[in-house]
């Protein structure tokens, strides 16, 4: 059955925002933003990834899986220009089948990608999008690790190189970079009891520092803090229930 649900490592070509074009046709007076606009996708085979406003079809960040094939797809995203966190949702239900998170910022820089296990074996360009939603979040780069713990309901830790802090009143992660080393922090976890969708942090400005997301009113179920060189986990905890 076919379901929707919306929740919440330099990139090997990092995004460039673009700076839309304003011309002299331009009117002075415009309804909203995400009033008149439509969701914007790219496309791979297999996989679409789509940012859109409230009230569309596709609200916040989606990716859908368009093929029924031993791939599963992804949308790798970063926000409100920022480079430092990388976000990942991965899409791990059937053909046909749509996963994301409403939470998203002023500023989307995001791009589709296909998945075979763990290993990334496709990806498509960037694009970036802006104003899609009337509330955006925040961008917040400046919490510690510290910060985190204090303001979290539940943390965990791997080798006192990452840690995982959440708190479920406007759901939100932190994943936080406690090591100084070559090694990038992630969060991995589930949201609201739901395997089929892995929501990932990578967490890319270095030691003492911690990434953000948000998913509203919807609970993380299951969490992990690993350590990653790149791509290659060289650690992890199992992953914890909440």
């Amino acid at each position: 059955m076919s379901a929707t649900v919306f929740n919440g490592a330099a990139a090997e070509a990092e995004p460039r925002p673009a700076t839309p074009a304003v011309t002299a046709s331009t009117p002075a007076v415009t309804r909203p933003a995400a009033v008149e606009k439509e969701p914007e996708c790219l496309r791979l085979k297999g996989a679409e990834a789509c940012v859109g406003p409230d009230g569309s079809d596709r609200p916040g960040i989606t990716i859908e899986d368009t093929a029924n094939d031993h791939f599963h797809p992804a949308v790798e995203y970063y926000l409100n220009g920022y480079l430092g966190t990388k976000y990942v949702i991965h899409n791990l239900g059937r053909g046909g089948e749509v996963r994301g998170n409403r939470e998203i910022g002023r500023i989307v820089t995001f791009r589709a990608a296909l998945y075979e296990g763990n290993h990334r074996v496709k990806f498509g360009r960037w694009k970036t999008v802006r104003n899609m939603t009337k509330y955006p979040i925040k961008r917040e780069t400046r919490v510690t690790p510290a910060e985190a713990r204090a303001r979290a309901k539940t943390c965990t830790s791997t080798r006192g190189a990452a840690t995982v802090c959440f708190g479920e009143q406007n759901t939100f992660v932190f994943a936080c970079d406690t090591g100084a080393d070559k090694y990038q922090a992630r969060a991995q976890y589930f949201i609201a009891g739901d395997p089929s969708a892995r929501f990932e942090i990578h967490q890319l400005a270095g030691v003492n520092t911690c990434g953000k997301a948000e998913h509203g009113d919807l609970a993380v179920s299951m969490y992990r803090a690993s350590v990653y060189n790149h791509n290659r986990r060289v650690a992890t905890r199992l992953y914890k229930y909440n």
